[in-house]
């Protein structure tokens, strides 16, 4: 008698549907994110797919922090990396989903109230990049971000796990061509973090 096939994990059911739900609202998904989810939709078969100690190449949630104006961009300057980023980490087991996990992100990396957290249902953006050896046995994050809108006049705070954390211009990014600074030596954006950005500010509902 064969072994009943044991339930995928409520948390892996969520996910997975909110990347489903994403291709038909969205559709048509920019360039190379279709492939991008089809991706993420295989890894989540992997068993560990949502944990840090689990399979090396895992799912993570971010935020693309922006303000009404689409103008500013929050980030949080990585302790471990040494480069700024958005806010975001792996799931917790208390978190339903990625929308979940990046707003708990945001809030523990930045400061921000909850209250203050304007944040999308269904994602904005995946990236999967590597990771260094910095980072121990995790080779590589597939991130699924959401878009948030929050106000810069709310007071922010450092986290223990950054070593700063600042709006900045999209238009002077750190490490950019027209931003700061020009040292190498000193801290930048990921490379990958502003066409993300860009792409999260056509997502910001206008004025009409």
């Amino acid at each position: 008698m064969s072994s009943p096939v044991p339930a995928a994990p409520p948390q892996v059911d969520v996910v997975r549907e909110v990347l489903e739900r994403w291709a038909v609202e969205a559709s048509p998904l920019p360039p190379g994110q279709e492939e991008l989810r089809r991706r993420y939709l295989d890894q989540l078969d992997v068993p560990g797919a949502l944990r840090k100690g689990g399979a090396p190449d895992h799912l993570t949630a971010s935020a693309l922090v922006l303000d009404p104006s689409g103008t500013r961009a929050l980030l949080v300057l990585h302790r471990r990396g040494g480069f700024w980023v958005q806010p975001g980490g792996h799931l917790e087991p208390s978190d339903t989903g990625t929308r979940e996990a990046a707003l708990r992100e945001v809030c523990e990396e930045t400061g921000v109230p909850v209250s203050a957290v304007a944040l999308s249902d269904l994602p904005a953006d995946l990236d999967h990049h590597q990771l260094g050896a910095a980072f121990g046995r995790c080779r590589s994050h597939l991130d699924v971000a959401h878009l948030a809108v929050v106000d810069p006049a709310v007071p922010l705070h450092v986290s223990a796990e950054s070593d700063d954390v600042a709006w900045w211009p999209l238009d002077a990014l750190p490490g950019t061509p027209d931003g700061e600074p020009e040292s190498e030596l000193l801290p930048a954006v990921v490379p990958d973090l502003p066409p993300r950005l860009h792409r999260a500010v056509s997502l910001l509902p206008r004025a009409r």
